[in-house]
């Protein structure tokens, strides 16, 4: 990853001893020989073209030193550590992109909205507070930025209709108010040496009447999970007694997460629509056709205590508990991710792709000696509420944002880095590098045409049409700060047993609506903010047609399976 030419070092050195930084083509093209090379969609010709471009935008904000920050991922380290001196070299712009955790950054960012303090000239943050940028217009749009006081330093090549993500970005106003950096989904992982075993298939058909397979539903999860732990895998070579199922608990921040990202629609709760259910959305969030929140427990309309919600945690507590190795209880989200890769874990629902880099390191129990990996990916299976139409998984998607309280020269100057980063000089070796995908191009590209058969069905989910049905938060959460929090805190009591999930849920969207009933008094996010509905017996709204639902009869129906192979050749169609 380092920087070998002298020009590029040379430039590094005057910059760390704070002399003038100047804006070079030299330390350009020293980046493209050494970092780049043919890891671009880009020609050399046109690459050279692109970073000419930078040099000659960044000759106003040469000597500037401008913040980013970032949570800390793989992406975002190769960043930090090798894009951000080289566009200091190339661009006299002196750039320091800080790496904090994710609920760091939406704590600076918080803090940035609520002060007016310019904390940092740009944040990479999630998609996910899309409704929170919209209602307070705190973060500049886009749309709007690049159209005026960013025009002169927007780059004519950065081509925003190929990014695969910006649905995920795009307020109900239409204006993009982020850009996509970072992209990453939470698929079901398994593993594929032992699935198409014929001892192993046949021992599972032999128990549960029916074919080992990817699982279409979670009936065929849990049947799976069962089959698998405790499972003597030696005549494979694996352990001698394994795990079916791999998650984590820990009552922390990221357990918000496991379960805000989309969890509660996989089950089946919420409307149809993409990118997110309408009216109600994964989070039990209902909204009104002005796209303002009016409910979350269903006395209101809203679905975050409703049975299909109850269900989704339910499941998730009791897979934990026994199927899964005694310590992920006790585990955090970055702890739990590796995992699996350590080759004791026979299947994950919930698992991230961000974990891939990890997943195909040389050398592990879950990578053949030719390099392919023994495991795949595929689509996650829905629960017993699901019906097709509903959100079936999440996407993250660490976006660039800017904030109004920056300063216009500090945007401009941050600006020029973000799409630098993101830029299609850059973006094939980046991809390469976090295998977190947010341009087309670059999905297309032949150099993971190439590179597929050893990433596990990850290039094939991304050139997939199934694609679209992973999507972050919506904007039907108004303040994703201040309800994010209250998840992890309020599952944390059910994952305990100090609460049941039911209690739990109950707890929870109790204290969304309060937020929500604070932000419409408060009129802060003014018509665009909170007007709740009165409060009603829950029956009307079960008796209404979607989202919400009463229990069913049967949460478990018929496990159903399909072959990876197959379920491959239809996306492929």
């Amino acid at each position: 990853m380092r920087l070998r030419h002298t020009t590029t070092a040379m430039a590094l050195a005057l910059i760390a001893c704070g002399m003038p930084a100047f804006a070079d083509m030299d330390a350009a093209k020293a980046f493209l020989d050494t970092e780049i090379g043919d890891l671009s969609t880009l020609s050399r010709a046109d690459q050279e073209a692109e970073m000419q471009w930078f040099v000659d935008a960044a000759k106003p904000y040469a000597g500037m030193e401008i913040k980013v920050v970032s949570e800390t991922i793989g992406t975002h380290e190769y960043e930090s550590k090798v894009l951000a001196p080289a566009f200091t070299a190339i661009t006299g712009i002196k750039i320091t992109h800080d790496l904090i955790g994710e609920g760091d950054v939406v704590e600076k960012l918080q803090t940035q909205m609520q002060s007016g303090e310019n904390i940092y000239d740009a944040y990479i943050n999630d998609s996910d507070l899309i409704g929170t940028h919209w209602r307070y217009q705190q973060a500049r749009n886009l749309t709007d930025w690049m159209a005026g006081d960013g025009k002169d330093v927007t780059n004519p090549g950065l081509d925003i209709a190929d990014f695969i993500g910006t649905s995920f970005t795009t307020g109900p106003d239409g204006k993009l108010y982020q850009l996509p950096d970072q992209q990453f989904a939470n698929l079901y992982w398994f593993r594929y040496d032992w699935f198409n075993d014929q001892k192993t298939k046949d021992d599972f058909k032999a128990k549960y009447g029916y074919d080992l397979g990817v699982p279409v539903n979670w009936s065929a999860y849990e049947d799976i999970a069962e089959f698998f732990t405790g499972r003597d895998m030696s005549y494979m070579g694996g352990p001698t007694s394994v795990f079916g199922n791999m998650d984590y608990g820990k009552k922390d921040p990221s357990l918000g997460w496991r379960y805000t990202d989309a969890w509660m629609s996989m089950a089946g709760m919420g409307d149809k629509g993409e990118p997110n259910g309408l009216p109600v959305d994964e989070w039990g969030i209902r909204v009104n056709e002005k796209s303002q929140p009016v409910g979350s427990c269903v006395a209101r309309g809203g679905a975050t205590n409703d049975a299909a919600a109850v269900y989704a945690v339910t499941k998730a507590i009791e897979w934990l508990q026994k199927y899964s190795p005694p310590e992920a209880a006790g585990m955090t989200f970055g702890e739990a991710g590796p995992v699996p890769a350590q080759g004791a874990v026979a299947q994950q629902m919930f698992w991230y792709t961000a974990f891939t880099a990890a997943s195909v390191a040389p050398g592990t129990p879950v990578m053949n000696e030719d390099g392919t990996p023994k495991w795949r990916m595929a689509p996650s299976p829905h629960g017993a509420y699901w019906s097709e139409g509903t959100k079936i998984g999440y996407q993250d998607a660490g976006s660039w944002t800017l904030m109004k309280s920056t300063p216009v020269d500090r945007a401009q100057a941050a600006w020029l880095y973000a799409q630098f980063v993101v830029s299609k000089t850059v973006d094939v070796k980046k991809s390469d590098v976090g295998l977190t995908f947010i341009r087309q191009s670059t999905i297309d590209s032949q150099h993971f045409t190439d590179r597929a058969p050893k990433l596990g069905g990850l290039i094939e989910f991304y050139r997939s049409p199934a694609r679209v049905q992973w999507s972050p938060t919506g904007t039907n959460v108004p303040d994703y700060p201040k309800l994010a929090q209250l998840w992890w805190q309020n599952i944390g009591d059910a994952m305990s047993g100090a609460k049941t999930p039911q209690e739990a849920l109950d707890s929870l969207c109790a204290e969304q609506e309060k937020v929500m009933i604070r932000l419409e008094k408060s009129g802060a996010q003014g018509d665009l903010g909170p007007v709740m509905n009165e409060e009603k017996d829950p029956q009307f709204w079960l008796d209404e047609p979607g989202s919400p639902v009463a229990k069913l009869d049967n949460e478990k129906p018929q496990g159903e399976t399909i072959a990876y192979d197959e379920l491959i050749k239809s996306w492929q169609k």
